[in-house]
């Protein structure tokens, strides 16, 4: 039978951050390792070329995925995390970068057209902007729909309803119209008892008496 060698990998992660520290150079902020994994964080304005590197210089061919992340508090609120791998080393590498509401992040639609797709996403739900990304529209969220869903300050009570139209074809706001038997609320749960009859218990409270 034939025998099936894995493929090559890296001795420790100390030694990864040891060399594509030295590689990424100037375009590098700063490099760890977290739950077992490398964690690069890399220049915003430089990040199309890091990541070239690390594809073309270090074989980190794929771009498994992306996502975002939303920290309200910091100048720069938002981190986007690449998630690349190595099908050659066997390994795998997290990049990230930072912006702000204002400050775009270069696409690397011109690295992997995959991260299209990805790009659409980090936009529809933080508002990310990614320039030069050739077609950066809502992918998750109707076109008619108002504010990024995963933002950690997105309203989620107000005085509008959102629904589908099918009449217009699309998302339309409205002003909450709630029937009169929905207006008070005790927020008792029943699974911890409540102290009156709830509805549908009429029964078991005549059996009690």
């Amino acid at each position: 039978m034939p025998v099936l060698h894995s493929a090559p990998k890296f001795a420790s992660n100390e030694g990864v951050i040891d060399a594509l520290s030295a590689a990424l150079g100037s375009m590098l902020v700063s490099a760890r390792e977290e739950h077992g994994e490398v964690v690069l964080t890399v220049a915003r304005d430089q990040v199309e070329n890091a990541l070239r590197l690390l594809r073309d210089n270090h074989e980190y061919q794929q771009l498994m995925e992306m996502a975002g992340v939303d920290y309200p508090s910091r100048a720069e609120r938002f981190e986007v995390v690449y998630m690349l791998l190595s099908v050659t080393k066997n390994h795998r590498l997290m990049v990230k970068v930072n912006a702000a509401e204002n400050t775009p992040v270069p696409t690397v639609t011109t690295i992997w057209p995959n991260a299209g797709w990805l790009e659409r996403e980090v936009f529809d739900m933080y508002g990310v902007i990614f320039a030069g990304n050739p077609d950066l529209r809502r992918i998750l969220t109707d076109y008619g729909f108002e504010g990024h869903p995963f933002r950690k300050d997105f309203p989620l009570t107000g005085y509008q309803e959102l629904r589908y139209s099918e009449e217009d074809k699309r998302v339309v706001y409205e002003p909450v119209k709630l029937a009169q038997d929905f207006r008070s609320f005790d927020f008792m749960s029943p699974w911890e008892g409540a102290e009156y009859v709830l509805p549908g218990d009429e029964k078991a409270e005549g059996d009690k008496a």
